[in-house]
């Protein structure tokens, strides 16, 4: 594919995610039992055929580098190209920390200009999809645009959460509003963007010597009159996990769903993780598992519904988990109720704890709790 692609993953959207990424980026979070946000971007772009691929990180980025410390898993592990986690550093030019999407770009734009590919493929690392960039691309390549971004009919849904695009018959970008209060359209950017590498150099050169330091705003939003900037369509599940915990928790809850887990792990290409090296999910007597995802190395004892439970989990006996959320390493003992929560990595629940939150506002219970 005659592109390279940027993942942007330096954020950690702590005011909206609480203390789901105290300590880990929100493309970091972990996702279906298995999986890391950052998966699916990093897998489309594999699987779409672009070859060298920049992940911009910043806040709590540990967990984030150690899960991308092998390129091979997404076959990037190669000479020519292959995978860069880039992060800010300290020159004697610059000292600064990333102050927004289109600067994290311009701090590295070594990376932009050390390529030879004519297009870049842009995209967040917090959101759950599958998408084949080189539609995108072609789409792009046919409407002679200067930028496209790939968008969602999103009607009945909270629009303040997204980017709002208003397009025209040609599909041609008119306004552009990011999280409006009132939303005059139903469309919403899905943070993807097709951009010839010549010109985000350009852009990113001009408008970092004015200050100005977001993709956004200082570049869609403000060029939309004057670059030819088209809107792609995107029909497909698409769902963001660092935009509210309602949203991680819902989406984790979507694989729960046969027909949207299907999507990423029975049709091929798949979407790819790190590996882990555990046995098998054990269930022993008094176990009763309905509607779950369990994962590798896990232990029950009892009843567990509606979950998504991820690695090396154990449950106690007699205990109840619905409709919940566990990660790896997390302990519940006997006699234990957990209802609409999501239990972090490493939460401890002695017996005879209750852990019930609400449909629409699960409890969380932070990495290493002990309840």
């Amino acid at each position: 594919m005659r592109a390279i692609g940027v993942i942007l993953a330096g954020g950690n959207n702590e005011g909206r995610l609480g203390a789901l990424t105290d300590l880990r980026a929100s493309a970091a979070l972990p996702v279906g039992s298995c999986y890391r946000a950052i998966d699916f971007a990093m897998s489309n772009m594999a699987n779409s055929g672009i070859q060298k691929i920049a992940v911009l990180t910043q806040y709590n980025s540990r967990s984030l580098q150690d899960h991308l410390g092998s390129a091979k898993w997404w076959d990037l592990g190669r000479k020519q190209g292959g995978l860069f986690v880039l992060s800010p550093y300290i020159s004697r030019k610059d000292s600064n920390w990333f102050r927004g999407t289109a600067d994290s770009m311009y701090q590295n734009i070594s990376y932009l200009r050390r390529s030879n590919k004519p297009y870049v493929v842009i995209a967040s690392g917090d959101a759950v999809y599958k998408m084949d960039f080189r539609k995108v691309l072609e789409y792009h390549e046919q409407k002679s645009a200067d930028i496209t971004v790939v968008c969602k009919d999103m009607s009945g849904k909270d629009m303040t959460k997204y980017g709002v695009m208003q397009i025209d018959d040609e599909k041609r970008l008119q306004e552009f509003e990011e999280k409006p209060l009132q939303a005059q359209s139903s469309m919403a950017s899905l943070g993807i963007y097709v951009i010839g590498r010549e010109l985000l150099i350009d852009l990113l050169e001009k408008v970092t010597a004015e200050g100005r330091y977001d993709f956004v705003k200082d570049i869609i939003i403000r060029f939309r009159k004057t670059l030819k900037i088209y809107g792609y369509e995107f029909d497909g599940y698409w769902s963001s996990v660092g935009s509210s915990v309602i949203d991680y928790f819902n989406t984790n809850m979507d694989f729960l769903n046969k027909e949207v887990r299907d999507i990423f792990v029975k049709q091929y290409p798949y979407i790819e993780t790190k590996p882990k090296d555990e046995p098998p999910a054990k269930y022993n007597i008094g176990a009763e598992v309905k509607n779950c995802i369990i994962g590798s190395g896990s232990i029950l004892n009892s009843k567990v519904e509606n979950s998504v439970i991820f690695r090396k989990v154990y449950v106690g006996e007699h205990s109840s988990v619905k409709n919940s959320i566990v990660m790896e390493g997390s302990r519940i003992g006997n006699n234990c109720v957990v209802e609409y929560a999501i239990l972090d990595k490493d939460v401890v629940l002695t017996d005879g704890q209750q852990v019930i939150g609400k449909p629409d506002d699960p409890m969380i219970l932070k990495k290493g709790t002990v309840l």
